[in-house]
């Protein structure tokens, strides 16, 4: 039933998808207390409290556009792209030691992979939904033609190492919490984040570059621009000085279009069995 409503919603423009997906964010804010106080809060422990209002329509549009980038035909999903300093890619995949494409919860962060993927072979690292229903839906729009999935697990790991190795481009979530023993605490916009080791891992494993990528919703449904970057910060030093770095990078992200970070996520969350931020985490 729910891949019969994703089919038939993909047929309408993007600009009515935006408009619904508006009008959405704005109910969920008003019925769900713990959703509202969850996307204030952290809008304004950032210190973007001024853009709540486009925070909320650009949480609703980015499920409603959901439809359209996993069923839609591909040369349509794709004529809605513009794309900014591509050739950072062709340069980086020139040096043979495939790229860690980094792409934080900011704007369609989905479109990213699909249009990498319409040049080159790219592996993303992917965790299944809680919601059973959505596990087709997503798994057949992001494993298709060039775009191959790692499951979030140690085989997974196994997999984008053996990819770069080859000279492939993997793509990593940074600011996605991640389970006990597979991240460290450092600070997100002033405040402890458990955070991922993973990317630095992969980077100094394969000695490969770093692509910072995010895809801007633009206005009235006139589809996406996806921006390319060099990750310029360090991957020195210890784990929480190389995941403080990547959090630094990703602040530096959202900063440029901060109404569509997805700021409802529970960023801040304690894993089960992950100990409580020392006092030092807590002060940086």
């Amino acid at each position: 039933m729910l891949v019969l409503l994703f089919r038939l919603l993909s047929v309408l423009p993007l600009r009515v998808l935006h408009a619904l997906g508006a009008a959405l964010g704005w109910l969920v804010y008003a019925v769900s207390p713990s959703y509202r106080r969850r996307l204030r809060g952290n809008l304004e422990r950032a210190g973007y409290g001024a853009v709540l209002h486009q925070a909320i329509a650009e949480a609703g549009k980015a499920i409603v556009e959901l439809p359209f980038l996993w069923c839609a035909r591909p040369e349509r999903v794709a004529a809605s792209a513009i794309e900014d300093n591509y050739e950072l890619v062709d340069q980086a995949l020139a040096g043979g030691r495939g790229i860690v494409f980094l792409t934080p919860h900011l704007g369609c962060f989905e479109i990213t992979a699909q249009q990498v993927a319409l040049r080159t072979k790219l592996t993303v690292m992917y965790r299944p939904p809680k919601q059973a229903a959505l596990k087709p839906l997503m798994e057949g729009a992001r494993a298709r033609g060039n775009l191959h999935l790692a499951p979030a697990t140690l085989a997974g790991v196994r997999i984008l190492a053996r990819n770069l190795k080859n000279g492939e481009p993997v793509g990593v979530l940074p600011d996605q919490v991640p389970q006990q023993g597979e991240g460290v605490w450092a600070p997100f916009f002033g405040r402890p984040a458990y955070t991922m080791t993973l990317p630095a891992k992969l980077a100094q494993m394969g000695k490969s570059p770093v692509l910072l990528v995010y895809a801007e919703r633009l206005p009235k449904g006139r589809g996406f621009r996806l921006r390319f970057s060099k990750f310029t910060g360090s991957l020195d030093g210890t784990a929480a000085e190389q995941a403080a770095s990547i959090n630094r990078a990703m602040e530096q992200l959202i900063a440029e279009c901060p109404a569509q970070y997805y700021w409802s996520y529970n960023r801040y969350k304690q894993p089960d069995g992950v100990p409580a931020p020392s006092a030092s985490t807590e002060a940086a």
